[in-house]
């Protein structure tokens, strides 16, 4: 089945150019593609995406307030692309529950693959952002502050959480630690649950937070 897409973008040429790339693929379809947040939330009633690529700086309400106001929901999965790399964009944007942050000039291959990897309940956020990004929420909180999982993490969950805070994708750390793919997904699944966290993301984040990077948690 196709990836059903819904792209909500004030700029016409930016809608125009991130369509031709999506549509280029024979596993995904934009259902529309729409100039601010309230269309994107009636869209999304409407038409029921998979995935929303979602701009910030939209007029009437912006892609921070439709991401907040989807939050909790399986669907649609939703990806910000946005020109400005601002670490508050990028902060709020994820905790708020998107599970992917690209910039503009992000190449066609990674919108693509950032599309993807929502659709399948993964993410993908820029690596020109991530490790600072990762490494500035550990910063700005106490190792102690971190959530404490509902039951301790086995050495092989902490070896799959610590590639995925290097910002290794899921074959990645099956080549680096010789396993299958199917095990890590299953890892990361266990993970996501012992935590609490809504997506990698958020389980980065928590390896950061907690010292884990380190090999101090």
């Amino acid at each position: 089945m196709s990836i059903r897409v819904v792209i909500a973008d004030d700029q016409e040429m930016v809608r125009t150019g991130f369509r031709m790339i999506l549509e280029s693929r024979s596993d995904i379809e934009v259902l529309a593609d729409v100039v601010d947040g309230y269309a994107a939330l009636e869209a999304v009633e409407r038409l029921q995406p998979d995935v929303l690529l979602l701009d910030i700086r939209m007029p009437g309400l912006d892609g921070l307030d439709v991401t907040r106001r989807l939050a909790g929901r399986e669907r649609p999965r939703i990806v910000i692309c946005t020109t400005f790399d601002l670490d508050a964009y990028v902060h709020a944007a994820l905790h708020g529950g998107a599970c992917g942050f690209l910039l503009k000039d992000a190449s066609p291959e990674m919108l693509v693959e950032a599309v993807r990897a929502a659709a399948a309940g993964d993410s993908l956020v820029s690596p020109a952002i991530t490790v600072r990004l990762l490494k500035e929420l550990a910063a700005a909180r106490p190792t102690d502050g971190a959530r404490t999982p509902s039951e301790p993490l086995t050495d092989r969950e902490r070896d799959v959480v610590r590639c995925l805070a290097r910002g290794a994708t899921n074959a990645e750390i099956a080549g680096e630690l010789y396993v299958s793919l199917s095990t890590v997904k299953t890892h990361l699944a266990n993970v996501q649950a012992k935590l609490g966290a809504r997506n990698r993301v958020e389980i980065a984040a928590w390896a950061w937070e907690s010292g884990l990077t380190a090999g101090t948690a």
